[in-house]
Order: structure tokens, then C-alpha cells, then sequence
């Protein structure tokens, strides 16, 4: 009882500021713009693909784009992109970006043979079309699920859930011990050595945005049903999870897609709850972008209220803060605006 009134405590005093006031640690965000980027809420590729190279650029601080990517990943790392698909192609990770970020890392040198698309579903990530791109692109493509899970390498917690086929001890689920483990899948700690993961502006009911803490760890490890039933369980859980060597140790940066922001509606498409921000956004501090993302979608939301809605909760990414994952206080995030 003690140590969660403690928690408690910090994430308080964090959200109002009084944590971190002699905490100088800052996040640079690299934000690209162009109008131009969409129409009708359809992506124009030329546009994107140029706003792709001034984001690499911005990122790796410097004018060339081969020694930009390398300031990040090797020749020999397999890189991983991380999409997030289950909302589809127009409000999930778009396809078009992801083309534009694979076929940036190709001109730099790198094989072919050592880059993947990834989810945790493989139904997912074809109806959404990055099992296509990947094709197309002469590149892998692979569900974590598919891959299976490492029993060497798992997050560990008291919450137990009910297990369930594919998870790893759901041969075993009658095992006093069994439930209390979420482990790393197969392609992350047997093959993925570098992460970039490119994820939308688009809101979660419980987390407040389907972003970058929330697809590095839920689509990266099993049995996280158990969290997934109360908020509170998500954001102890999540910045845990996140913070393993196999997931954390291996982000190179990230990318959010926010060339709209849908602020209702999780998983489904409704483009009359979204806004075309016409941006992307580059850094190598997820929480930093997560936290931007949640900003944006209150904005979105002020402008059309809906009666009872409740603000949105942000203890993960404070939680996330405290763990080092990156920045959640807003005077601390440097927005740069990357030149043309």
C-alpha cells in the first residue's frame, strides 16, 4: 500500500509540474510540414516521400541521407519497422510512408534481406497492406505472434489474466505459476536488432493515443490481456514492458504518421473525427512524440466537444518518464520545425 501511495505521489506531483524541476533532461522533436501532403485525407506519395528524406536528414543532423541512417543503424543490423495496422490503411500507419522510410534505408546500402515489416497479427498486417508493400519492396514481412514467443525472455508481474491459445504457457495454464509472465516474441530477440517504429496520430480509449509506447509493447510480448482490462494495470504495465532490453535497448527512433489525427473512434475509420495535420515527426524519445500526439487530439477534441467525455489520462507516460524512456514534460520538448 505504501509504495502505491508513493507512485500515486510521484505521478501528482509530475503532472503538475513539480517533478522534474531540476530534471534537465529535454526531447527534440523534428517536425516536417508540407500542406500539401494530403488531399481529402488521401496521401500524395511524391510529397510524403520528400517530407520522409527532410525528416532523415533533420534526424541525423546532417545533409546526407546515407550517413544520416547511419548514425542510427548498420549494415549489418536487421531493422525492424514497427506499423501499426490494425486500424488499416487510412488511420493506421499508412503505407505510404512506410514505402517512403524502406526505400530511404535501401538507397542508403542497406540490404534488402535485412529489413522487416512487423506487427503482432499477420491478418493485420495484410488486410492493411504492408504484407503487399513489403512484397513490392523486396523486403520481410512478419507477425510476432508467427514468430512465437522466447521463454528466455519475458516481463514479469503478479497480475495474472486469463491465458489464451497462442500465448506461450497456455499449454500449461494450470500451473500455480502460469499467467505471470509476458514473453518477448521469436523475430525481436532472435532476429530484429534495430526498432524504427512509424505509428499514427490516432486516439485509445484507455492510453490515450495508439502510439509509440503503446506498439512497442503490446504488439511485442503475449499475454497482455491481463492489462488490458483496466487502465491503471496499462499504465504500470506498459512503460515496463517498454523498458526491457530485447524492445527499448534495440529503438533506434520513431516516427509519428501524423498526417491526420483521428481524436475519436480508436480502430474504426471515422474521418468525421479526424483532422489532416499534413505532418511527420521524427525523434528518438517515444514518450516525447506520444505526449505531443496526446495534445494534439485534445485540441481536435475542444473545437468538437462531445458531451461527458472525460480528459484523457496520461500516468503512462509520466510512468514512462520516471523509467527514463524519455520526456513527458511538454516545457521540456524542443519542437524543431525541419527547413525545406
Amino acid at each position: 500500500m505504501a509504495c502505491r501511495f508513493i507512485a500515486c505521489f510521484l505521478l501528482c506531483v509530475a503532472a503538475t509540474g513539480w517533478l522534474g524541476a531540476g530534471d534537465d533532461r529535454r526531447a527534440v522533436v523534428h517536425v516536417v510540414e508540407d500542406i500539401e501532403a494530403t488531399r481529402a485525407f488521401e496521401p500524395v506519395e511524391p510529397v510524403v516521400r520528400s517530407m520522409v528524406e527532410r525528416g532523415i536528414l533533420a534526424l541525423g543532423r546532417t545533409n546526407d541521407v546515407r550517413a544520416a541512417w547511419r548514425r542510427f543503424v548498420q549494415p549489418t543490423d536487421v531493422v525492424g519497422f514497427r506499423v501499426c495496422s490494425a486500424p488499416g490503411p487510412v488511420t493506421g500507419t499508412r503505407p505510404v510512408v512506410v514505402r517512403a522510410m524502406v526505400q530511404s534505408l535501401l538507397a542508403s546500402g542497406h540490404p534488402p534481406g535485412k529489413v522487416v515489416l512487423w506487427d503482432k497479427r499477420a491478418s493485420d498486417l495484410i488486410l492493411a497492406g504492408h504484407s503487399k508493400l513489403a512484397a513490392e519492396l523486396g523486403v520481410r514481412w512478419a507477425a510476432t505472434e508467427e514468430a512465437g514467443w522466447d521463454a528466455d525472455h519475458a516481463y514479469e508481474n503478479p497480475t495474472v489474466g486469463r491465458l489464451l491459445i497462442g500465448d506461450l504457457e497456455y499449454p500449461r495454464r494450470d500451473r500455480a505459476d502460469a499467467g505471470k509472465r509476458s514473453h518477448v516474441s521469436r523475430l525481436l530477440t532472435r532476429d530484429v536488432t534495430k526498432i524504427v517504429l512509424v505509428t499514427p496520430l490516432l486516439n485509445h480509449n484507455q492510453l490515450g493515443i495508439n502510439g509509440q509506447l503503446a506498439n512497442l509493447s503490446l504488439g511485442a510480448v503475449d499475454n497482455t490481456l491481463r492489462f488490458e482490462q483496466e487502465g491503471w494495470r496499462l499504465a504500470e504495465a506498459l512503460p515496463e514492458v517498454c523498458a526491457l532490453d530485447e524492445l527499448f535497448g534495440k529503438l533506434a527512433f520513431g516516427v509519428s504518421d501524423a498526417l491526420l489525427c483521428q481524436y475519436r473512434g480508436e480502430d474504426r475509420t471515422l474521418l468525421h473525427y479526424a483532422v489532416a495535420l499534413n505532418q511527420l515527426r521524427f525523434s528518438t524519445d517515444p514518450v516525447a512524440l506520444d505526449i505531443l500526439g496526446i495534445h494534439d487530439i485534445e485540441r481536435a477534441r475542444a473545437v468538437q466537444p462531445v458531451e461527458g467525455e472525460k480528459p484523457i489520462k496520461t500516468d503512462l507516460y509520466f510512468n514512462a518518464a520516471l523509467q527514463e524512456l524519455g520526456v513527458a514534460n511538454t516545457n521540456h520538448i524542443d519542437v524543431v520545425r525541419a527547413r525545406r
